[in-house]
């Protein structure tokens, strides 16, 4: 422990602050205790609980300023109450996923207890001001998914710093003065998200303080199996900074001793606010006093002298003997502190949940007396009798009895008159559009600035529009692009020193900066991240993926945390970024580029766009740049040689999101598909007409949003006959299309034929062209796949082939 006068004088351990600190400390570890006896109790469903860091998290707290955020996990929440962003209410009410956003501002009750976010969007989805907040970035679950976002916040610090272009943008910057709290627990530094964000950070030289709560365990697993030399700063001493090289600074300190945490923090963030350099902070000897979580007791799996020695260093107590050796209060005032700070949590707890309740209990009685109503109205009051009383017997009813007993008594009253059904049918209708509200929205953008609002504008080309090759094309959009807008940044592997790898970039590093189009090292994670924390700091990225492949090393922090964010905080939070890749026809195992399944399944919340060409693509990035929600788009890896007129407005046209363009007009036989494809498609319907099939061909363009008219089914009511062609795995992109238009624009009912899907097949394609022939879809398999649906139907006019 350092001694008692070493920060003395200074007005950083006066006896106000460390009366408060205490009293902090006392009221988060009572609300620990509470949460559990919540969830224990039945009134929550899981708890995870901040206990045992309560010190070091005030410590670090007292260094967060203004403009400065968090990236950290589900135990920070002594730091979010420290900053003013958090009442012990709110606590509770997210506890009890209090579906409201005036009670649970963070998540709206989306996310479990410990998920905190500040809310940096105005009602109409605009940005608040950002340096006038202690921002939060809302959490995740996936252990050391906080890290990646964590390097981008950080780097955009450095990019208001560096590039006086951005200086201007003062609601989200103060000139790169901001840096950037990482949080995470000694058994998540395991993952190699957290090694990869180590490295990019030393590398890029940002303002990341990353602090590791060491309590020893990862829930059962002790830090022995967890880490080298069983330390984290330990296992990362090789980055540590000196006179002669760059890196990070490492600090180390117990967890328990409250003078040290304080000038340790001090220390750590003068030098990552001043210098720009990372820091970690090795927070050690912690304790979790009531283990990893609801899920289970750690008197389980740790010894009885362990358990003690955790006792012993309760970082609370610990403090408690530190004031009172050091006279800053007595016995008699600290104990008052702890009782009032035991009335504080027990009063927020109670007003959290009957707040939670209030509604809640309105509709249940509600319920119970249209199911009364309707059975003295009834032949069926028996059976409604039992409804109400499997209802009454519900231990904390929630909307979900009150919907399935609406529906199941309107089974039982099936055929009775309408006046008796009538009054329930409005309630579950009523109800129904309540809590889609409630849980339901804000997957994308729903404010004036989504994309999907933005209007079209075509191509215009003259006799003097040049005919040159797609990297040309997009090279000379992003020229544009660059040119007009200080905010748009690009980052990659290769983007920068050779233009892109297909030199869709190429020469405009020189041109503009290697602050603004940045090569990246062979990390994929970090790169989406990097993209994802400068956008949620109001920059415009755009990020590069190599490589359509690669994104798997990246899918984690796509999926969940960029893709979720906007649900996950109902509308707080935003982050528009764009993801660029190249795919399509790329031959190999580990190059055919074309997961499209996986991104649908994986990415909504994300628009994900697939131009057949860079015309094309201009036009989308456009759109994206007009709107506020994060995109992928992948690029068609065969057309970057093949010829385009370059448009006289290559800056402004404008591809709208969602609706399909009919590129070949027929009575046959549709066929729909996107991309690559489209070239192969139009291939073989030429083909097709020369033996006197009509088919007609339509490039859907985007797959999230898919056909928002609902414009392909007309196709289909003059055709009769369907096909849906890609290149993905069977049952994937191709299979996605068939259900969004046999089954949700009704199309079937104008089939005469049985509706086809034409896709690669379940392997991956081997090297070579022949693998590539013989594993995806082909002209000649487009061909035969048309023709033997004709020949079905008009045999003698159409033959068989073989």
């Amino acid at each position: 422990m350092l001694p008692n006068d070493s920060l003395t004088g200074s007005g950083i351990l006066s006896k106000e602050n460390i009366i408060s600190d205490y009293r902090l400390a006392c009221e988060s570890r009572q609300v620990s205790l509470l949460g559990r006896k919540d969830t224990m109790g039945g009134r929550s469903k899981f708890g995870i609980f901040g206990d045992g860091k309560e010190v070091a998290q005030i410590a670090l707290s007292r260094t967060f300023r203004q403009g400065d955020f968090r990236s950290g996990y589900y135990r920070d929440q002594t730091i979010e109450a420290a900053l003013g962003n958090l009442t012990w209410q709110q606590f509770f009410a997210q506890m009890y996923a209090h579906a409201d956003l005036e009670h649970e501002p963070n998540t709206g009750g989306r996310s479990m207890n410990g998920h905190f976010s500040t809310r940096w969007l105005d009602e109409d989805g605009r940005w608040l001001d950002q340096t006038k907040l202690y921002n939060s970035v809302c959490d995740i679950s996936s252990t050391a998914g906080q890290m990646p976002r964590a390097v981008g916040l950080a780097y955009a610090s450095k990019l208001y710093r560096a590039n006086k272009q951005l200086h201007g943008q003062t609601t989200f910057s103060r000139q790169g003065n901001e840096i950037v709290f990482a949080t995470i627990g000694d058994a998540s530094t395991s993952q190699g998200m957290f090694w990869e964000a180590m490295n990019a950070a030393g590398v890029l030289q940002i303002p990341l303080l990353t602090s590791v709560w060491d309590d020893g365990y990862g829930i059962s697993v002790p830090i022995e199996y967890q880490t080298t030399k069983g330390s984290i700063s330990k296992a990362l001493a090789g980055m540590q900074r000196n006179e002669d090289e760059p890196g990070m600074e490492i600090f180390t300190v117990s967890g328990w001793d409250y003078p040290a945490l304080i000038e340790t923090y001090q220390k750590a963030t003068r030098i990552c606010r001043e210098e720009q350099v990372p820091v970690l902070v090795h927070v050690t000897e912690l304790t979790q006093p009531q283990g990893h979580s609801t899920s289970g007791s750690h008197e389980r799996y740790k010894s009885k002298q362990r358990l003690n020695w955790e006792v012993e260093r309760d970082c609370n107590l610990r403090f408690r003997d530190w004031i009172l050796k050091n006279g800053y209060a007595t016995d008699e005032e600290l104990e008052q502190i702890e009782v009032e700070s035991k009335e504080v949590a027990a009063q927020s707890r109670n007003n959290a949940w009957q707040a939670y309740r209030k509604d809640i209990d309105k509709e249940y009685l509600e319920t119970i007396q249209l199911i009364q109503t309707a059975g003295k109205e009834s032949q069926f009051a028996d059976e409604l009798s039992n409804v109400v009383h499997d209802l009454s017997k519900t231990y904390l009813p929630v909307r979900r009895d009150m919907v399935s007993s609406i529906r199941k008594t309107l089974r039982i009253l099936g055929s009775e008159a309408e006046p008796v059904k009538s009054p329930l049918k409005a309630f579950l209708k009523n109800s129904l559009k309540e809590n889609k509200a409630r849980f339901n929205t804000h997957l994308y953008s729903e404010t004036q600035d989504s994309p999907l609002n933005v209007e079209g504008i075509k191509p215009e080309y003259s006799e003097n529009s040049p005919t040159v090759d797609g990297r040309e094309i997009i090279r000379t959009y992003f020229n544009s692009l660059f040119e007009r807008d200080p905010k748009v940044v690009a980052i990659g592997e290769d983007i920068g020193m050779i233009g892109d790898v297909n030199q869709g970039f190429a020469g405009l590093q020189e041109k503009y900066g290697e602050l603004r189009i940045t090569d990246t090292g062979i990390r994929e994670t970090t790169i989406i991240g990097q993209g994802i924390g400068m956008a949620m700091r109001g920059l415009r990225p755009i990020v590069e993926i190599q490589y359509f492949d690669y994104i798997y090393y990246a899918l984690s922090i796509l999926t969940d945390d960029l893709a979720s964010l906007r649900y996950r905080t109902a509308g707080g939070q935003k982050a528009p970024l764009i993801v660029r890749t190249r795919g399509h026809r790329l031959e190999g195992i580990w190059h055919s580029g074309s997961p499209m399944g996986t991104m649908l399944s994986s990415l909504r919340g994300m628009h994900v766009i697939v131009p057949r060409n860079f015309t094309q693509a201009a036009g989308f990035y456009n759109t994206l740049m007009k709107g506020d929600d994060p995109a992928l788009i992948v690029e068609p890896l065969n057309s970057y040689r093949q010829k385009e007129v370059l448009p006289d407005n290559i800056a402004e046209i404008c591809i709208p999101l969602g609706q399909p363009e009919i590129l070949k007009e027929g009575n046959d036989v549709t066929i729909v598909t996107y991309g690559s494809m489209c070239r192969i498609v139009m291939e073989a319907a030429s083909q097709l007409q020369s033996v006197g099939i009509d088919a007609e061909v339509i490039d859907v363009q985007t797959l999230l949003p898919f056909d928002v008219n609902s414009s392909i089914v007309e196709s289909i009511k003059k055709t009769s006959r369907v096909i849906f062609a890609d290149e993905d795995l069977p049952g994937s992109a191709s299979a996605y299309m068939m259900q969004q238009v046999i089954e949700k624009q009704n199309a079937y009912r104008w089939l005469d034929s049985a509706p086809v899907t034409i896709s690669a097949k379940d392997h991956r394609p081997p090297y070579g062209s022949d693998g590539d022939y013989f594993s995806k879809p082909n002209m000649d398999d487009i061909f035969e796949t048309v023709y033997n649906i004709m020949h079905e139907a008009e045999p003698e006019l159409y033959p068989e082939l073989f």
